[in-house]
């Protein structure tokens, strides 16, 4: 079980075979925390697959335009979405892509972040101050070794559900 410091500030994200606790960075990145908890705290991550996991790099997810397993997966426009909020702007900084960091996923533009995030499963230094970071996984990243791979996964996995810690 994670040392949870900061209730409203830590996502519970459930997973097949189990919970990932996940410890946002609300001082580094203030407007993507602020962004995931307000889509966890609407349900918007829950049921959402992750379609896009590369073995030693990373796991991404949360694009909950097109991720929603209940809709029916469409694997053709899986992870070209986000949600029906405004972009963010970049938020980046010097704290390095380690393995369990949380990552924003973006397109080329930096600016273009929405929803969709990633999990490294590796130290991926080559992202630093190119994406941004805004949490690390505490606890239960045995569980996130676990996603099934692939670009997208022939039977991807999901977020059962994601709630912020202090809602649970």
């Amino acid at each position: 079980m994670a040392d949870i410091k900061d209730p409203e500030n830590t996502i519970l994200v459930e997973l097949k075979n189990g919970t990932v606790t996940i410890e946002l960075l609300p001082d580094i990145a203030p407007k993507h925390c602020d962004r995931i908890k307000e889509l966890a705290r609407a349900g918007e991550y829950d049921n959402v697959a992750f379609h896009r996991v590369i073995d030693g790099f990373m796991a991404q997810t949360g694009d909950v335009e097109h991720g929603d397993m209940e809709d029916g997966f469409d694997l053709r426009r899986a992870g070209t979405g986000g949600s029906s909020l405004p972009d963010l702007p970049a938020e980046f900084s010097g704290i390095p892509h380690d393995r369990g960091t949380l990552g924003a996923a973006r397109s080329q533009n930096p600016d273009s972040a929405n929803s969709q995030f990633f999990i490294n499963f590796s130290d991926n230094h080559f992202l630093n101050r190119q994406y941004t970071v805004y949490g690390r996984v505490i606890s239960g990243m045995d569980h996130v070794d676990a996603i099934q791979r692939g670009e997208p996964p022939a039977t991807p996995d999901r977020m059962i559900s994601m709630k912020v810690a202090a809602d649970a």
